[in-house]
């Protein structure tokens, strides 16, 4: 346990109880506590070795109980799944919950902005460079570009795309029926391998970066999924969470980047033709993709299609008019960010031209 970032000392032992394994005394504190205080069992109880549950009480010293506390249980070396379940109940009346499998580090039982912030930065930064199928989906993205500036609006419709995915998920906007989350793999899967075979045949940046925001949405909710387990750890911050999670996953994207667009350059340079090189990277990554996909469609297919109903129809709706929206608002700044560029071609050209007379 840690004070306002102070390590306390070891905790006093008040009480200790066995208990059955039926008692269900720690369903809330008032009842812990009785319990705990409580009788003893009988001595003519007979609980089996491996069953019994050892309750404690535990007292830590501390200088106020408005400081800021934190915790790092370090319960997970006790077996080999450790689920902790955590409650934390500040005078302020506000009670948090945590639920955490092994060891989770360092917990903050209520943050701050920037400690939560901090936190789930190197969260998506770590998240974006473990996922193997994002960055594939990079990958395919780069291949047959490889130059930030023509990558730039392409990248920007993915990134607004999952942005928007991954908010309003984490806000329960999204379906939670057992059946989206293998849905939304399957379709993550789907994108590699048409944006691969996107690279074979020929891309078009004109119209790429529809095709990345529509992948992108999807994408998001695949992020979300991964998130949803640690906005426990956010506090009362999960709007500066959710956008620091998103921060690090761009900062992720951006190192991926930056080093994937001078070792393709390299390679098609000085290793093969750069459209046979294009054709191989894309069909590797397009069997990859293949195979995610007859895996994660064969899971999806096991699931009962769910009742179109008018629920679900207006919900589609809203998302259909959300899509809309967005997609006709980058399209909008796309044409004005190519007429501001025409427009100061123009007058170079121009400048020139006076220059040259």
């Amino acid at each position: 346990m840690y004070e306002s970032g102070v390590r306390l000392p070891a905790p006093k032992i008040v009480e200790v109880r066995a208990s059955l394994p039926s008692d269900r005394s720690l369903g809330s504190y008032d009842e812990a506590f009785a319990h705990v205080t409580g009788a003893r069992l009988p001595n003519e109880t007979e609980i089996a070795w491996d069953q019994a549950m050892l309750d404690a009480w535990l007292e830590y010293p501390i200088a106020s109980d408005r400081s800021e506390f934190s915790i790092h249980p370090g319960l997970g070396r006790l077996g080999l799944r450790v689920v902790t379940v955590l409650r934390f109940m500040p005078p302020t009346g506000v009670v948090r919950a945590f639920e955490f499998l092994g060891d989770p580090g360092l917990v903050r039982l209520d943050p701050r902005w920037f400690q939560a912030a901090l936190w789930f930065v190197e969260l998506g930064f770590l998240h974006i460079l473990g996922g193997t199928d994002h960055l594939l989906f990079l990958l395919c993205l780069v291949i047959p570009f490889r130059r930030l500036r023509a990558l730039i609006l392409v990248v920007s419709a993915f990134t607004a795309a999952h942005s928007i995915t991954l908010i309003a998920s984490a806000y329960n906007l999204g379906p939670d029926a057992l059946w989206f989350p293998p849905l939304i793999e399957t379709l993550i899967a789907i994108s590699i391998v048409y944006m691969a075979l996107e690279n074979i045949v020929g891309s078009n940046i004109q119209r790429r970066w529809i095709i990345s925001f529509g992948f992108g949405l999807v994408h998001g909710f695949g992020f979300s999924f991964a998130l949803r387990q640690s906005l426990q750890f956010a506090g009362s911050h999960l709007l500066t969470s959710l956008l620091s999670f998103n921060m690090g996953v761009e900062l992720g994207q951006l190192l991926v980047l930056v080093l994937l667009i001078p070792l393709l350059g390299m390679l098609f340079r000085f290793g093969v033709a750069e459209r046979v090189g294009t054709i191989i990277l894309s069909a590797l990554v397009a069997h990859t993709g293949w195979h995610w996909m007859l895996e994660r469609g064969a899971r999806l297919i096991q699931f009962p299609w769910p009742a179109f109903d008018a629920a679900m129809a207006a919900g589609a709706m809203r998302w259909l008019m959300v899509i809309v929206v967005l997609v006709g608002l980058i399209w909008v700044s796309r044409n004005i960010i190519r007429h501001r560029a025409a427009r100061s071609s123009e007058d170079k050209v121009a400048v020139d031209h006076r220059v040259g007379r």
